[in-house]
């Protein structure tokens, strides 16, 4: 087995989840990489909406997308992920994505924030149709995410359990504030 990272780790369940024809989020698509990921798999007849607050992740994402020819098969919103269900009906997303943090590669200024992401897991929860699969990768550490790590396992500790399943993993031999995966299933 290879040294997994946390992203590699929670595609592995997406790629269980998304099928051809699906509906799926990119909740914060930064480079572009869940947003290519989920349209593979989604394929041709499926859609992926995607979203992210910087000009600079649209961009990164464009490009990715045209290079392998599925721009067309994704709507990108360079706005709040809060604002999801604008997009979306209510039972209709088989798979949405998080990443928490800031955009690799981007200023560490520009973060996710505790408020507008536990507002937009709140939304995505609504969003997704019966055992559908939000994830989240929780990244904490040096100058962002402590507050936003918290407030998030907080609200998740509290959601129904006859509504939903969360699994939440960790690696206990990492220093430094590892990531946190976490699946949330709609039972």
């Amino acid at each position: 087995m290879e040294n997994l990272q946390v992203t590699e780790w929670v595609q592995h369940f997406i790629r269980q989840q998304v099928r051809e024809g699906d509906l799926c989020i990119d909740a914060t698509m930064g480079n572009g990489n869940d947003t290519l990921l989920l349209a593979r798999l989604a394929g041709k007849s499926g859609h992926v909406l995607a979203f992210d607050i910087q000009e600079q992740a649209l961009k990164n994402t464009e490009d990715r997308l045209a290079r392998e020819g599925l721009e067309k098969s994704c709507t990108l919103f360079m706005e709040s992920h809060e604002y999801m269900s604008r997009y979306a009906r209510e039972g209709s997303v088989s798979c949405i994505v998080f990443n928490l943090g800031y955009l690799p590669g981007g200023s560490h200024g520009i973060a996710t924030k505790a408020g507008t992401t536990v507002r937009a897991i709140k939304e995505g929860l609504k969003l997704l149709k019966k055992k559908g699969l939000l994830t989240l990768c929780i990244y904490s550490g040096g100058d962002s995410g402590f507050e936003e790590k918290e407030t998030v396992l907080s609200f998740l500790k509290k959601l129904n359990p006859r509504e939903f399943l969360v699994i939440q993993a960790e690696y206990i031999n990492r220093p430094s504030h590892p990531p946190i995966p976490v699946l949330i299933i709609k039972i």
